[in-house]
Formats: C-alpha cells, structure tokens, sequence
C-alpha cells in the first residue's frame, strides 16, 4: 500500500469547442474546476491559460489569478504552470515562471502531434530549465518520446536541473508514441537508469486514460487526468467534468489496494516544500 498522486490537467490549449464543453477557460471557471477535483482526490493542478477568444494565453496576469484562487481553496494543493508551446511563441513560454509555481512542465525535445510539430528546440528547452532553475520551479519533464530522457539527462549533466527529476510519461497521442504497456515499461526502466533517483507518473490520452492510469498503478507510478488530455473520440462519451475523472482514477487506485496521495504526502514525494 503506498500513497499515489493523482494530477489534474484542467484545461490545456486545444479550444474548447474542439475538445470538450466541459473544458474551464475563464480563471472563475479554472479554480472552481480546480477546487472540485481538489475535493475528489487531486493534489496537483496542471495550468494552462486562455485569452478571452479561448486562444493559449502567455498573460502572467492570469497564471497568477488561477494560482491565488487555488492556493486560497485548495490549501497544500501543487501548482503547476504549462510552458508547452502549443499557440504561443518560444519567447512568451517562459513568462509566468517569474511567479514561482511550485513546479512547471519542461518538454526536453520536439515530437509529431495529430496535425503540427510541437517544437522544443534545444537553445529554448536550456532557457526553459535555466529560468526554472532561477526561480526555484521544479520542473516536471514531459516525456513523450525516448529520446526526450537523454535531454533531461544532458540537462542535468549541464546543471540546469536536480538528479531528482519527476518525469511524467505522455501515451497515446497520434503520431508519437502509441498507449501499450510494454512501451511504457520500456520508458520507466530507462528513465529510473538515467535518474535512480527519480519519481514519475503516466498519462493517457483519450480512451487510453484509464489503462495507463492502471499501468502506472501497477507498476509503481503516479496518475495524471483531466479533462485535457479527455480529447473528444467519436462514439466516446465525454466526461462531465475534471472531478469525475478524478473519481475515476481515485476509484482505480483504492481498487488496486493502495490510497490517493494528500498534497502534503505529494509534496514529500516529489521533494517540494510544504
């Protein structure tokens, strides 16, 4: 039996009337989707911001509006900024580092997506870690192929991060790597080879949400969900709201015989400050 951390990903940068209407876009919307999923179990909140058009938004101004309504009703609650490039330019990625989120997401390399090339050249993924590091941001390194661990590694070879990475595993996308459980052990092996000391998580995209929420279980991971990754599939129903997949992944690990991480349990295993 050991404590798992369920993390949420509220909204991403697809818009909403492409992904789900659930979807939160306004601050309001974000921190009571936010506070509802705290209740049912998530003790970290991954943010991106939108502008009023729904378009990705860079606006400090509302990084900071979300993280104080999240800090204000979701005590101990992990905050997590989005620098993920998707409809922002490289130069605006780093802007809401300056307000010090406990942690901030860190793609090491570039990958295919279902239509666009999600680009993370190497000179933005050195300023990316460099201004984490400035800051005091734990970077969470998003993996979504197995070449991204080698740049995590050089990253800390340079010391631009700590031997204590958290890596968060991606599956599932259409055109990088597809959701089967052999590849996911194939990255957990070779990501705790490069990093012994690491921590890490998994998460599916679409209908692969809950099987690799369950590998991740089972093999000794953390759990990420939300409705980001929830992308509309057809004949799929939607879930209705971040809570409910925070139920569902709450529910698969109680199942497995194990118990939902409290945020200050998350906190003492990803090494943050309570």
């Amino acid at each position: 039996m050991r404590p798992i951390i369920i993390s949420v990903a509220i909204t991403g940068s697809v818009p909403r009337k492409a992904h789900n209407p659930a979807v939160p876009i306004t601050p309001e919307e974000q921190i009571e989707s936010t506070h509802a999923a705290f209740e049912a179990g998530a003790a970290l909140v991954h943010i991106h911001v939108r502008n009023d058009d729904e378009t990705p938004s860079s606006d400090p101004d509302r990084f900071a509006r979300v993280r104080e309504g999240v800090r204000r009703h979701c005590p101990g609650m992990i905050v997590q900024f989005s620098t993920g490039g998707r409809g922002r330019a490289p130069a605006e990625r780093a802007s809401p580092l300056p307000l010090r989120p406990d942690m901030a997401s860190l793609s090491t390399g570039s990958v295919n997506f279902p239509s666009i090339v999600y680009e993370n050249q190497p000179p933005l993924v050195t300023e990316l870690a460099g201004t984490m590091q400035r800051y005091g941001v734990k970077p969470e390194i998003e993996i979504f192929d197995l070449s991204h661990l080698h740049g995590a590694r050089r990253l800390a070879d340079a010391g631009l991060m700590d031997e204590r990475a958290h890596l968060q595993f991606v599956l599932g996308i259409q055109n990088a790597l597809p959701a089967e459980r052999h590849l996911l052990e194939i990255l957990v092996t070779e990501g705790l080879r490069l990093f012994p000391q690491a921590s890490w998580g998994a998460a599916g995209i679409g209908r692969h949400q809950q099987p690799v929420s369950a590998w991740a279980i089972e093999l000794g991971g953390h759990v990420r969900t939300g409705l980001e990754d929830n992308i509309r599939i057809s004949g799929e129903r939607l879930a209705a709201s971040n809570a409910e997949l925070v139920e569902i992944a709450a529910g698969q690990i109680r199942a497995a015989g194990h118990e939902v991480a409290t945020p200050a349990e998350a906190r003492a295993l990803l090494r943050l400050a309570a």
